[in-house]
């Protein structure tokens, strides 16, 4: 495999619609990555999107040498349907010393086990865009939400209208609801770390860390 300019570089296992939309996210950011699919219409299929993308059981370790795999970075196994082949994927690819295997799984029991195989991340995507929906319907103006663990999450804002007007400082955030605001955008642009003084304005949209129930309370009183 033709390998890239020193940037990080992916092997993406399983090109379904998950596996697929990593892989062409990766390349438009610009990174070097390798797909894989054993299912010949599906590499077929994206051969014209992503120039690296080859048909071959990634359950095989022998297949897995011949593509150098050892030699990327990172190694994202998609397979969802077929946990077996995901279970044997994976423990092929630490065997054969790739650095780190993320994983998709379908259930916290699946999760459970590709951990316990030496996933390094593993990965519930429906788990997860159920979670930000159910954050979206009880709470409207959370945008998205990012689950990091024991009950702490980050949560993108819309800025609520009694904080315009108010700087970081003075709206004692911390303070009041236990949150940190941690970015602010801005008319097109992030703000990382804003400083105190800076004043909330209509329309911005602010990402905060804090515990689920500090978030939801804050979220409350929009």
């Amino acid at each position: 495999m033709a390998r890239g300019s020193g940037k990080s570089e992916f092997a993406v296992i399983g090109l379904g619609r998950f596996g697929s939309a990593v892989a062409l996210n990766l390349l438009a950011r610009g990174f070097a990555v390798l797909a894989i699919d054993r299912r010949p219409a599906v590499v077929q299929e994206l051969s014209d999107r992503i120039t690296q993308v080859v048909a071959l059981d990634a359950t095989s370790e022998e297949a897995l040498r011949a593509v150098d795999i050892a030699s990327f970075d990172t190694a994202v196994v998609a397979i969802g349907t077929d946990f077996e082949s995901n279970l044997l994927t994976t423990f092929a690819l630490k065997s054969l010393g790739v650095h780190r295997v993320v994983c998709k799984a379908m259930s916290e029991r699946q999760r459970d086990i590709l951990l316990r195989v030496g996933a390094d991340k593993v990965v519930l995507p429906e788990h997860e865009a159920g979670a930000r929906l159910a954050w979206h319907l009880a709470d409207p103006q959370v945008l998205d939400h990012l689950d990091l663990g024991v009950g702490v999450s980050v949560a993108e804002v819309v800025v609520p209208r009694w904080l315009v007007g108010q700087s970081l400082m003075n709206s004692a955030l911390r303070k009041r609801f236990g949150i940190n605001v941690v970015a602010v955008k801005r008319e097109g642009r992030m703000i990382v770390t804003p400083t105190p003084d800076m004043v909330f304005a209509t329309e911005d949209v602010i990402q905060v860390i804090g515990d689920d129930t500090a978030i939801g309370h804050f979220c409350g009183q929009a």
